[in-house]
C-alpha cells in the first residue's frame, strides 16, 4: 500500500531559493516541527500554499486535504489528543474559519494545543481584486474566534509573521494548552522578499517554558493533610496520557490507600478494575461514586472537568461532602467572561495552580509509604468481578452487547477509542493504559467524531494500536466527508456507527418536557428520526473509497463483522461498520 509520504508529491522541484514572503512563513512552519497542516484549499493562502508545495515540497509539513474546514480542524484536535503536540490546520479566509469555528471550540474546551493558519483578502485596498478580495477580508478576522482561543495575531510583515508563528505553536503548547490563530494577509504573502532581510530565529531558544510545580508548603500541606486521612480519595480528571505519569498516580493511589473516581468524559487516566478504583466510570457521576464522595475526609481532585457539578451531584444524593477538597488545575488561567466552560465555581480549601501530574511527582517523595498504606476505612473496595456476558442471540443490539464484544476482540491487540457514546457499557471494558480511551470531544459540537478518528489514526500510524470511534448516526453525517481524507492518505481508523436512525439524545429531552408538561411523549420523535429513506452508511463509505459492513442488526453478528473491521484496520485500511442499536438514554439533569 502506497504510504501518504509518497501521495502528492511536487515534481521539478530541485533546491528551490527563498524569493516569496510565503516562503519564509512556510520556513517558519516547518520550523516548528508542525509535521502535518489539515487544510480545505482557498485563495486567500494561494502564495503560501504555492511556497508550501514547490518550496518546501509538501514535506514537513506535509498538507492533508480536506473537504470541510471543520474537518482539517478535528483531525488536528484527534492528533493532538494523542501526541499532546500541535498539528497546524489551514483555513481559507474569513469564510474558511467560519466553517471551522465549532471544532476550534471544541478544542478549545477539551484543551488541546493547536496552531491554526488562517488568510485572508489583502488588508491593503488597492491590492484586492473586485469583489471577492473584498468579501474574504475583515477588519478584525480574530475577533470571530478570540473568546475560545488563547492568542491570535494579523502579522504585517514578514517578519513579523515569523515572530507570530513561533509564539502561537510557543503559547499552544503552554499550559492550559489550547488552540491559537495567525492570521496571514493575501498580499503579503505574495510580496518579493530578499531572504537576508529575515533573521530566522533559533526554535530551541523560544521553547516553553518548564511547567510550573506547586509551592514547597502546599506540598507540605497535601502530604499531611493526605496522609493522616482515614479515607483519602482520588478524583481524577484531565491530566497526562504519558505512560509514566500514569504509573505515578497509582503509585499515588496505592501508598495512600486512596478510593479512585475517574471521568469517561476525560478519557482513561486509572486502571479501572484496579481494586481501589470506585464504580465503572459514567459520562456523570454514578450514585457509587457519590457515596464514596460523601464518606472522603480529604479529596483530591485533579483538574476535574467540572469539581462544582459533582459535588453538586453528591449533595442532592443525600447530603454535602464533608471532605477537606484539594484541587490541582492550570485551567482558571484561561477562564474568560465569554464562555462558561469553566464551569461553576468549586468549594476548593487548597487551590494548587499546578498541573495534575507535576504536583503527585512534586507529591511522593514527601509521603512516607508506610504511615500512608491502606487508610481507607469506609466502605471497601468493590471486588473487581466481571458482569455476566449478554446474551448474543438473535436480539437487537445495545450498548452493553457493543461493548462486550469490543473487549473480547480486544484480547492480543491494543485498541484506542477515540469517543464513545452516552450508552457505553464501561463495566464491560476496563482501560489498562493512557491510551485506551481519549475522552469525549470538548465542546459538544457535532461532526467532530469521524475527523477526530483520522486525526487519532495518523498519529498512532505504525504504532501497533488500532484507533477507533464509536458515534451516533446524526454524530457521523455531520462529518461523514472527512472519511475521504483518511482514504486518499491511507490513514488507518474505525468508523463505528452506532446507528440508531435518529438524534436520540433530543428525543430524551423532547419526552423530559412532555413529561413536564403533561403533554404526549409520543410525538417526540417528531423533528428527531433519521428515516423514511434511512440512509445507507456503506454506500457513503464506499463512494469515498473506504471498505465498509453493515447495517449489523443481530447480536450474534456482532463478533464477526467487529472481527472484519479490526482486521482491515490492522492491515492499514480506513473501515466503517454500520451497527443498528437500540436508542438508549441516560437520565437528564433537572436544571436548578
Amino acid at each position: 500500500m502506497t504510504s501518504s509520504k509518497d501521495i502528492e508529491l511536487p515534481i521539478n522541484v530541485d533546491k528551490p531559493a527563498i524569493e516569496w514572503s510565503s516562503d519564509i512563513m512556510a520556513e517558519m512552519i516547518r520550523r516548528l516541527d508542525l509535521k502535518y497542516l489539515a487544510m480545505n484549499p482557498g485563495a486567500s493562502y494561494r502564495g503560501l500554499h504555492d511556497s508550501l508545495v514547490n518550496y518546501l515540497g509538501n514535506r514537513d509539513p506535509q498538507m492533508l486535504l480536506c473537504l470541510n474546514e471543520g474537518h482539517a480542524v478535528a483531525i488536528a484536535h484527534g492528533y493532538a489528543k494523542i501526541t499532546d503536540e500541535p498539528m497546524g490546520c489551514l483555513l481559507h479566509s474569513n469564510v474558511g474559519l467560519m466553517a471551522g469555528l465549532m471544532q476550534i471550540f471544541n478544542a478549545w474546551c477539551a484543551r488541546v494545543p493547536m496552531v491554526v493558519i488562517g488568510a485572508g483578502g489583502p488588508i491593503d485596498a488597492d491590492q484586492r481584486r473586485p469583489w471577492v478580495d473584498w468579501i474574504h477580508t475583515t477588519a478584525d478576522q480574530g475577533a470571530l474566534l478570540r473568546n475560545f482561543t488563547k492568542w491570535d495575531n494579523t502579522p504585517g510583515s514578514a517578519a513579523a509573521a515569523v515572530e507570530a508563528l513561533l509564539r502561537a505553536q510557543q503559547i499552544a503548547r503552554t499550559a492550559p494548552k489550547g488552540p491559537t490563530y495567525v492570521c496571514l494577509d493575501a498580499g503579503l504573502q505574495e510580496e518579493a522578499i530578499e531572504p537576508a532581510a529575515i533573521d530566522m530565529p533559533d526554535i530551541a531558544r523560544f521553547q516553553p517554558g518548564p511547567p510550573p510545580y506547586p509551592s514547597p508548603l502546599a506540598v507540605k500541606q497535601m502530604a499531611e493533610r493526605l496522609s493522616s486521612a482515614k479515607r483519602p480519595l482520588l478524583f481524577i480528571g484531565k491530566v497526562s496520557r504519558r505512560k509514566d505519569d500514569w504509573d505515578r498516580r497509582v503509585k499515588l493511589a496505592e501508598m495512600l490507600g486512596a478510593r479512585v473516581v475517574t471521568d469517561l468524559r476525560a478519557g482513561a487516566s486509572f486502571p479501572t478494575d484496579h481494586p481501589l478504583h470506585g464504580p465503572a466510570p459514567r459520562p456523570n457521576l454514578p450514585p457509587e461514586s457519590q457515596a464514596l464522595m460523601r464518606q472522603a475526609d480529604v479529596i483530591l481532585a485533579l483538574d476535574c472537568v467540572d469539581l462544582a457539578g459533582a459535588l453538586h451531584l453528591t449533595a442532592a444524593g443525600g447530603g454535602a461532602a464533608s471532605a477537606y477538597i484539594i484541587h490541582c488545575s492550570t485551567d482558571s488561567y484561561v477562564h474568560n467572561g465569554w464562555s462558561m466552560d469553566h464551569q461553576a465555581l468549586p468549594t476548593v480549601d487548597l487551590k494548587v495552580l499546578a498541573e495534575p501530574d507535576i504536583v503527585i511527582q512534586a507529591l511522593l517523595p514527601s509521603l512516607k509509604e508506610a504511615s500512608a498504606q491502606g487508610k481507607w476505612d469506609g466502605i471497601a473496595p468493590a471486588s473487581q468481578v466481571a458482569p455476566p456476558p449478554p446474551e448474543l442471540g438473535d436480539n437487537a443490539i445495545s450498548y452493553k452487547e457493543l461493548t462486550y464484544c469490543l473487549a473480547q476482540a480486544r484480547a492480543g491487540r491494543r485498541f484506542t477509542i477515540v469517543r464513545v457514546g452516552l450508552g457505553w457499557a464501561s463495566e464491560y471494558y476496563p482501560f489498562h493504559e493512557p491510551l485506551d480511551f481519549l475522552g469525549w470531544d470538548g465542546g459538544g459540537g457535532l461532526g467532530a467524531g469521524p475527523g477526530m478518528a483520522v486525526g487519532a489514526g495518523l498519529a498512532l500510524r505504525d504504532s501497533g494500536r488500532i484507533p477507533m470511534t464509536l458515534i451516533g448516526d446524526s454524530d457521523f453525517l455531520q462529518g461523514a466527508t472527512a472519511l475521504w481524507t483518511a482514504s486518499h492518505y491511507n490513514i488507518p481508523a474505525l468508523i463505528i456507527v452506532t446507528n440508531n436512525h435518529s438524534n436520540f439524545n433530543d428525543e430524551v429531552h423532547q419526552e423530559a418536557v412532555a413529561r413536564t408538561r403533561k403533554r404526549p411523549v409520543e410525538n417526540k420523535w417528531i423533528g428527531m428520526r433519521i428515516d423514511n429513506p434511512s440512509l445507507d452508511m456503506v454506500k457513503l463509505a464506499n463512494a469515498q473509497g473506504v471498505d465498509a459492513l453493515g447495517p449489523v442488526t443481530r447480536a450474534r453478528d456482532l463478533p464477526q463483522a467487529l472481527e472484519t473491521a479490526i482486521r482491515a484496520v490492522e492491515e492499514g485500511r480506513p473501515y466503517l461498520l454500520d451497527i443498528i442499536v437500540t436508542p438508549t438514554g441516560g437520565p437528564l439533569l433537572k436544571r436548578s
